[in-house]
């Protein structure tokens, strides 16, 4: 049915979107409905039931909700509609459930509805939470896609996915002509695949007049979307209760101190409500954790006990909900401090939260282009971010929020609105994927804040010496086939270099290891000992690599002669190794061990553990990561980078680290410029083998250096390669290379 056709906003559609809520028994028991005939659910044509309505008087109750009418009405006779809520007022899981009511009424001619989020666990939280909401089954009429998980059939109505599986989508599907409605949530937060989704679709929308685009952001953005979509319709939502704020009045001396002194002062004032601590880093977090434990199991018991709750953002950890009835009938009052860091604002769910502090800095990783490494920096937070960590406290009548920062630094020093990711992160998997939705005409990309030259051209030269790049700069066929791996070009090209190399089953095992979080636990105070010695019986001479691959086979190995997954999960336990982070690792594995045989790339018997495998696997990790070579220049650790002049040592869980033999040449998989400034993931390579498998043209363009001169000596001992089109390409023409890395 086109737009036009559809009948006006009127007493029967206001029935339809409206269903009137019937009385339901409150208690833990199966409520009766006062009327004979059940209302049947029209997602799945079964009757409600109880909790139905129970839920339903829940969602009356959100801000969001007495805007439904509105919203609906915008929907209607708009393509595009902004809506702008505070954290907590619901527009996460209602709009989403309007949306999916809109395609029910026109038979789901254009598709079903798809909500993108920044997170996994929220996506996750949020389709069963809807699912609940909708009264129907998880994985059929709504679900969730999530990296490496898809919880959804062809038949799933409504979908939660976070923004870079929607992105990948586009790869295959373009135009995603699957669906309706697409609503793309946490706008504000700025995320690299979030803006580039709101660049293409402003060319799917003008190519499907049919198609609906919901926006869901903070108030902050709105001016800034507006001039970016135009003169679009805009729902806005105001949660109901002021927030006391109170600020520093002098300058901060140890922010830490404060906190700590903070956070016992509220357990001792006997005023309930949970406590939510915003610190600038990981570290942060695990400090703080330590001490207030400690000190809390000092506390008078009568207050009640204090429950520390680490949340991190980037891993995939429970989101912070209401306590369930068991822990309400619990005799001993019990109030939990949630510490997080920067992007878990969204994680947190419950409405028992009625302190929040707030340290105002954040370190943030920022992308150097020149050395192609992150640096950690710390700096403060935007005034978003700040005014989103008050929200969090908008639907409690009595809610503090404690800013250990002055007003002056909040209104001097924040910047208005968040950096956005694109402006502040390596773009070489976005170029790749913007070259790949190129061929379908989706190339060129209106982006809300455009990335910098530096770094654009910095990632079309990498993807050049990876030879994902043909002469023209479009993608070359290793670019086309590297691009259907959800990796980091390197390792993608690694994957493809290990099928002529005859590795691919241990590469595999690699890639998936580097991707999933650590597998090796962090370890308590007093336990590092036993936990090296555990870990020793995994190292290989070769190198961390290899070591992953150890423990990724010790777990396989374990999970096949287990008779539980309680027996795994001691094993993991007594290793100091983390469960879960393997049991992502193997589900990772599955997906590109599936993605290599779709697409019939060659696939050799593994041979781990023989000199010529060994060799294999490092001839094609140098594939990828020729970039990241370093030495020891004095013979003690201290490693310089090929490409640029930083040093870095071994991380201290390296294998060569922990077996105190430094090799002299070692590539790596990950380095940050930081305080420590370690190499992570290291396996020693020879001078003779990265100049046999280096790019030619990589190695002429790398700055005069003494480890430049060795490995240059070293190639005088390889047999003459034959000379490569590319290579005879730069010889004839100089500019050639800068040629081919000219944006389409």
């Amino acid at each position: 049915m086109e737009e036009e056709e559809l009948e006006p906003p009127n007493s029967s559609l206001e029935k339809r979107y409206f269903p009137e809520s019937l009385d339901s028994s409150d208690g833990d028991e199966e409520g009766v409905l006062a009327c004979e005939d059940l209302e049947l659910n029209p997602f799945d044509g079964l009757p409600y039931s109880s909790r139905y309505y129970k839920l339903l008087k829940e969602r009356e109750e959100l801000p969001i909700w007495k805007e439904k009418y509105s919203f609906m009405e915008n929907l209607l006779q708009n393509q595009v509609v902004v809506v702008s809520g505070d954290t907590k007022c619901g527009q996460s899981s209602q709009v989403p459930q309007w949306c999916a009511e809109y395609c029910l009424s026109i038979h789901y001619q254009h598709g079903g509805v798809i909500c993108t989020q920044v997170h996994k666990q929220t996506a996750v939280q949020l389709a069963l939470r809807v699912a609940d909401e909708m009264d129907v089954n998880i994985g059929h009429e709504v679900g969730y896609v999530i990296p490496f998980e898809n919880c959804c059939t062809n038949e799933t109505i409504l979908r939660y996915c976070t923004d870079d599986m929607l992105q990948r989508e586009m790869m295959s599907n373009p135009f995603l002509g699957s669906y309706g409605v697409i609503i793309l949530d946490d706008v504000q937060e700025r995320s690299m695949a979030t803006d580039v989704l709101l660049g293409l679709l402003k060319d799917v929308l003008l190519a499907r007049p049919e198609l609906k685009l919901i926006i869901n952001c903070s108030p902050l953005l709105i001016s800034k979307l507006s001039s970016y979509y135009g003169n679009v319709p805009l729902i806005e939502v105001k949660n109901k209760h002021p927030v006391e704020v109170v600020y520093l009045s002098g300058v901060q001396k140890d922010s830490f101190e404060s906190i700590l002194r903070l956070i016992f002062e509220i357990h001792r004032s006997g005023e309930k409500g949970d406590v939510v601590v915003f610190l600038a880093c990981e570290q942060d977090i695990e400090k703080t954790y330590e001490i207030v434990c400690q000190e809390g199991s000092n506390l008078n018991p009568d207050l009640g006990e204090l429950v520390v709750i680490p949340l991190y953002p980037k891993e995939k950890c429970n989101l912070f909900r209401p306590a369930d009835e068991t822990e309400k009938r619990c005799q001993v009052y019990q109030r939990r401090v949630v510490l997080t860091t920067s992007s878990g604002e969204s994680l947190i769910w419950s409405h028992t939260v009625k302190f929040v502090i707030d340290v105002g800095m954040e370190r943030r990783q920022v992308y150097n282009p020149r050395i192609r490494a992150n640096s950690l920096v710390l700096q403060p937070i935007s005034q978003s971010q700040a005014e989103t960590r008050k929200q969090l406290l908008g639907s409690s009548p009595s809610g503090k929020l404690f800013c250990l920062y002055t007003e002056e630094f909040a209104s001097k020093d924040m910047r208005p609105l968040k950096p956005a990711e694109m402006q502040e992160a390596n773009l070489t998997s976005m170029v790749l994927f913007m070259k790949r939705v190129d061929i379908a005409g989706l190339g060129r990309c209106d982006f809300m804040n455009r990335p910098a030259p530096e770094s654009l051209m910095q990632a079309l030269e990498d993807l050049d010496y990876l030879a994902a790049l043909d002469n023209d700069g479009n993608l070359s066929e290793f670019g086309i086939i590297m691009s259907e791996f959800p990796l980091d070009p390197q390792l993608s090209k690694s994957i493809l270099a290990s099928c002529e190399f005859d590795c691919v089953d241990e590469m595999l095992t690699i890639a998936a290891m580097v991707t999933a979080p650590s597998c090796f636990l962090h370890v308590p105070h007093g336990a590092e000992e036993a936990a090296e010695t555990c870990w020793k019986t995994f190292l290989h001479p070769e190198g961390d690599h290899f070591t992953l691959i150890n423990v990724y086979r010790a777990y396989q190995d374990t999970a096949l002669n287990s008779t539980s997954e309680h027996c795994v999960e001691k094993w993991c336990h007594d290793y100091f190794l983390n469960c879960s982070a393997l049991r992502m690792a193997d589900v990772i594995r599955a997906e590109l061990l599936e993605i290599i045989k779709r697409i019939e790339l060659p696939y050799a018997e593994p041979a781990f553990g023989s000199n010529e495998n060994s060799l294999n696997i490092k001839k094609a990790l140098l594939s990828g990561y020729f970039m990241q070579i370093a030495r020891d220049v004095d013979g003690s650790g201290n490693y310089l980078m090929l490409t640029h002049k930083q040093v870095a040592q071994l991380h201290p869980l390296s294998s060569y680290s922990i077996t105190k033999k430094m090799p002299e040449w070692v590539l790596f998989h990950q380095f940050s410029i930081s305080e420590n400034n370690y190499i992570r993931v290291t396996s020693a390579v020879s001078p003779e083998l990265f100049m046999q498998l280096v790019p030619q043209y990589y190695f002429s363009n790398l700055p005069p250096s003494e480890s430049k001169d060795i490995l240059q000596q070293a190639s005088g001992h390889l047999p003459t390669p034959a000379v490569e089109k590319d290579q005879d390409v730069c010889e004839k023409c100089p500019d050639a290379t800068e040629q081919r890395c000219t944006i389409q």
